[in-house]
Parts: structure tokens; C-alpha cells; sequence
């Protein structure tokens, strides 16, 4: 039942399951404490595993007793009178444990089933929870996950742990071009603990992952040098962030455009070519709202209102489109990344109301 295999496969059987050795060897302690209440009604046995010498002992543990209880529940000590055990043990007297070591290859056919039994499902119950333990502890962060299979709705991804998750082509980015065997990163929105494997709801398109993208390409932001105070994003298109340096030395901008564009290049390729416009965050209301709208130039920001978080902004003639973006594109991202309601107004129309001088 039990034999060198056991323990030349116990690290391959933990690594396979996501588990540790140790947790191999508790589950056979269950296998075997199992049979054992099988073998005689009541689990007062202990289990010694050494794997330094391929072996498990199983002792049979008996309180030395006087006369026998009436009634034993299972998890009572095994009980055995003072006679008996003086015949196993010279010395022994009332109160004592006693240990005899049990004949494992005595188990019957029946019992041994019924403990591979429960070895199996102990070692599925462990592989569950640490899988639903790990993932847990990845909410609202990013993984690297591999393609498995393709389906017309939905892709199925392997996300290790021997766990799986399905994302939904609407969850995939334009550019998403991908093959059975790529890897992706995708962010991980929730975790739910099942009777199986934990369900593990994932996004391409959440603009967290963005956040996590960015934290894993530019270690400023991850050290918190950088702040993001703000970002919008249109998935697959466009993202617009809003950066703060800690540090006057360092700055945000080029921190995160990186030498020659690298890093935020990095980042548009692991987005599938998402554009990603950086702008810097002011405490100044009326420079926050002129850089929010970038790559569009601003004249002046006008009727800021604290209260209603409101202003009015003139852009050149010439920048109107730029500024309000193709279907408002650019000023929305630049509302949601900054916090504040913006309308656009071209220099001439300013004139006219006498708005300028």
C-alpha cells in the first residue's frame, strides 16, 4: 500500500497540485488514520512518517485502564485493562498510553479503498483551497495567463494553480490577435470560493489593469515615487492618465515615457496598441484642466467653479476638433482622468462674447 514509489512521487504529486510535501504526508496521516477506524471503530491511533527512510508507522494508542467504559465515543482513547497491557508492556499501569506499532498490509482490501478514497479527495480539498487562497490574494492585481483553448464566445485560459477561467471575447481588447498557447495579462476583478475549483472572474478591458501595467514597467510608480491620480480609458483606443512626482527631481512624464519611449511602449504592446497619453496632475485647478486636455493646446481656462467642479476652457480655432476629440474622445477621458466638467469654447467665440481682450 505504502512503499519507496510513495515518497520518490510525493514531491512530483505536491507540484502537480500546487501543495507542499508536507502537505502530501498530513493527507496520508488521514489516509491512514481512516483505515484505521475502519479497522476497529475509533481513530486512537498516531501516525509516524520518515521519509529519510521510506517509512510510515502506524501505532495503535490504548489508555491503560482498570475496567473498561460502558460506552466510547470514536475519538475516545482506545481503552485496554491493566492486565493486558502488563503482557505488551511489564511497567505498565493505570493511566499510561499505550503504543503498539499496526501491521499496515493487515487492512483489508475494503479498507484500503476506503483510505485511498479519502487520500484522493484530502489531497483535492488542500489543492482547492491553497488554489483559492493564492488567487484571493491576487484581487485587483494583474496575472500572466495562457490561452487553452478558443471557443466562438469565449477564450479559456489557464491561469496555473490548475485553475482555469473564461473571458469573453467582449472582454478582449481589438487588437487581441491571439493563438492556443500565448500568454496574456489580464486583471483579476474577483475570486469566489466554489464546492470546485475558485471562480475566477477576469478583464482585459477594466482600466485597472492599465494601473498594474503601468506599476509593472515603471518602478517609480511601484516604489510611489509617481503617482496615478487619475485615469480614463476607452479599451482597445485610448487611456488617459494623470501623473504626480513625489520627488522634484524626478520627472513623471519622462519617468514613465522611459528612454527612447521603451517603457510606455511596453506597455501600448501589451495592450494590444491601446494608445496611452500621459499628462502631469496639478493641485492648480486651471493647469490640471489645461493638461488634461492634451495633445490639444489651451488659450485659457475660464469659470472655474470649486464648487461644481465646472470650468470653461478656450482652445485656438484651429484645436477645437483636437481638444473635443472624434466623438468627444479626448475631452470625456480628460473629464473622467481629472475630475472636473470641462466645455470647450474656440478663441473666436470667446472673443465675441468678451470672454478675451
Amino acid at each position: 500500500m505504502i512503499n519507496k514509489e510513495f515518497f520518490k512521487n510525493a514531491e512530483e504529486v505536491a507540484n502537480e497540485r500546487g501543495i507542499t510535501v508536507e502537505d502530501v504526508y498530513e493527507t496520508l496521516k488521514k489516509m491512514l488514520i481512516n483505515s484505521y477506524k475502519k479497522l476497529t471503530g475509533n481513530t486512537s491511533c498516531r501516525v509516524e512518517i520518515k521519509p529519510e527512510r521510506n517509512e510510515v508507522l502506524l501505532f495503535s494508542v490504548k489508555k491503560v485502564v482498570e475496567t473498561l467504559s460502558e460506552e466510547q465515543n470514536e475519538d475516545d482513547y482506545e481503552e485496554i485493562l491493566v492486565e493486558d497491557a502488563k503482557k505488551i508492556k511489564a511497567s505498565a499501569k493505570v493511566g499510561d498510553l499505550l503504543e503498539e506499532v499496526v501491521n499496515i498490509k493487515d487492512f483489508t482490501r475494503t479498507q484500503v479503498s476506503a483510505g485511498k478514497s479519502v487520500y484522493t479527495q484530502s489531497l483535492r480539498t488542500i489543492e482547492r483551497q491553497k488554489a483559492y487562497n493564492h488567487f484571493k490574494a491576487l484581487e485587483d492585481e494583474m496575472v500572466v495567463a495562457t490561452i487553452s483553448n478558443i471557443g466562438d464566445k469565449f477564450i479559456a485560459l489557464d491561469l496555473g494553480y490548475n485553475v482555469s477561467a473564461t473571458l469573453p471575447l467582449t472582454e478582449l481588447l481589438p487588437n487581441d490577435n491571439l493563438q492556443i498557447g500565448d500568454t496574456i495579462r489580464v486583471y483579476v476583478k474577483k475570486v469566489e470560493e466554489t464546492t470546485k475549483d475558485p471562480k475566477v472572474y477576469i478583464s482585459r478591458t477594466d482600466r485597472n489593469l492599465v494601473t498594474r501595467l503601468m506599476e509593472n514597467y515603471i518602478p517609480e510608480i511601484k516604489e510611489g515615487i509617481i503617482e496615478i491620480k487619475g485615469i480614463a480609458r476607452d479599451p482597445g483606443d485610448r487611456s488617459k492618465i494623470a501623473l504626480y512626482s513625489n520627488d522634484d527631481k524626478v520627472d513623471a512624464i519622462g519617468s514613465c515615457v522611459g528612454e527612447q519611449g521603451a517603457r510606455i511602449r511596453e506597455i501600448v504592446n501589451a495592450l494590444g496598441g491601446e494608445k496611452v497619453d500621459l499628462y502631469k496632475w496639478s493641485e492648480n485647478p486651471d493647469e490640471l484642466i489645461a493638461n488634461s486636455l492634451q495633445p490639444a493646446s489651451v488659450t485659457k481656462v475660464l469659470s472655474v467653479d470649486p464648487k461644481t467642479k465646472s470650468s470653461v476652457v478656450v482652445v485656438p480655432d484651429e484645436h477645437l476638433s483636437l481638444a473635443i476629440g472624434k466623438a468627444g474622445q479626448n475631452v470625456r477621458l480628460a473629464v473622467q482622468s481629472c475630475g472636473w466638467k470641462i466645455d470647450i469654447m474656440p478663441v473666436s467665440e470667446a472673443y465675441e462674447k468678451g470672454l478675451l481682450i
